[in-house]
């Protein structure tokens, strides 16, 4: 159990993080695009997301409090180091979440400030988020190159956000708005392909050990997949946008499909990359993780959540399946 337990919370916390990226991913990428809509597309880019966002936060808040309560050692270095950033983030999802709801009960004259508010709570999450993406693997070292990187990573994360948010419109609108989001995924493509790259390299970069387990034989050609597999579905999702008639009807779900491919693999390649570290360089996730008593007692809390949550997510994704239709609040 001892060697079990801090394995299975490490894969538990990844997975809700990953799930967070892929669901609320496609919520900030909607409301980075807002301000690109007229007033009619805003209400329905709204009411498509308006069933899924509030659920898909909570998969962000099981990932910190896996951290928090299972990883105690490497809470305390990670979340001192990235205090700023998570500050600015929480700080963006709240204005997020006052944003959409006063937006509800505006007038005409004020709804414009409440989109602007929607937006600006997107941004600050989104480049808060790449910021602590930089930052982490670069190993929490505040040097100026590492600060530098973390800030590019802050300025080229929000690209895969728009681009989820675009893909996601695709499967709920139609007509000239579905035509606005090939568009805007088209645009954000090379900035999202240039975030993957930049983490890719720079991960080996920071860890000899990490360089040694990726351009080494046997395992070179063992891994091959991951970065084979990105490369494809990237070159698919140009293909598909530049002609995008096979989008249409019955099709319309591939675009996000890839970006979740995408981002899967890259989720492998990191957790490959940095095992059994849960902090590059400095700490194992065995050092960091708190008493076996207390992962026993923890775990099948965690256990019954995780569940749950999944099946809650399906059921809600299932019943507001289709097109989104024009916002109402009757």
């Amino acid at each position: 159990m001892e060697q079990f337990l801090p394995v299975f919370f490490v894969m538990a916390m990844g997975l809700a993080l990953l799930l967070y990226v892929i669901l609320d991913g496609f919520d900030l990428g909607v409301g980075l695009l807002l301000p690109q809509a007229t007033e009619t597309e805003k209400d329905i880019m709204i009411a498509s997301i308006g069933p899924f966002w509030d659920a898909n936060e909570t998969w962000i808040v099981l990932g910190i409090g896996i951290l928090l309560i299972a990883f105690p050692m490497a809470q305390g270095i990670i979340l001192t180091a990235l205090y700023l950033p998570v500050t600015l983030m929480l700080f963006g999802l709240i204005l997020r979440g006052v944003a959409f709801d006063f937006r509800v009960k505006a007038g005409d004259a004020h709804k414009q400030r409440w989109n602007r508010a929607f937006f600006l709570g997107s941004l600050i999450a989104s480049m808060s988020q790449g910021w602590m993406l930089g930052a982490y693997i670069t190993g929490l070292d505040a040097s100026l190159t590492n600060t530098l990187f973390a800030a590019l990573i802050a300025l080229t994360l929000p690209a895969l956000y728009v681009m989820l948010g675009a893909g996601w419109l695709l499967i709920k609108t139609e007509g000239e708005l579905f035509d606005k989001a090939v568009r805007w995924a088209r645009m954000a493509l090379p900035a999202m392909g240039l975030a993957l790259i930049l983490v890719s390299i720079a991960t080996p970069i920071v860890s000899a050990e990490i360089a040694a387990r990726w351009f080494t034989l046997p395992n070179a050609i063992g891994l091959l997949p991951i970065p084979v597999s990105c490369l494809v579905a990237y070159f698919a999702l140009y293909r598909l946008l530049v002609k995008p008639e096979y989008l249409r009807n019955s099709n319309n779900w591939v675009v996000y499909a890839l970006l979740v491919l995408i981002c899967l693999m890259a989720a492998l390649g990191l957790a490959y990359s940095i095992y059994p570290d849960i902090i590059i360089g400095k700490m194992d996730l065995y050092e960091a993780a708190a008493a076996t008593n207390s992962l026993q007692f923890i775990f099948w809390g965690v256990a019954v959540t995780l569940p749950v949550i999944l099946a809650y997510s399906a059921y809600v994704f299932r019943v507001f399946r289709g097109k989104a239709t024009n916002l109402s609040y009757e």
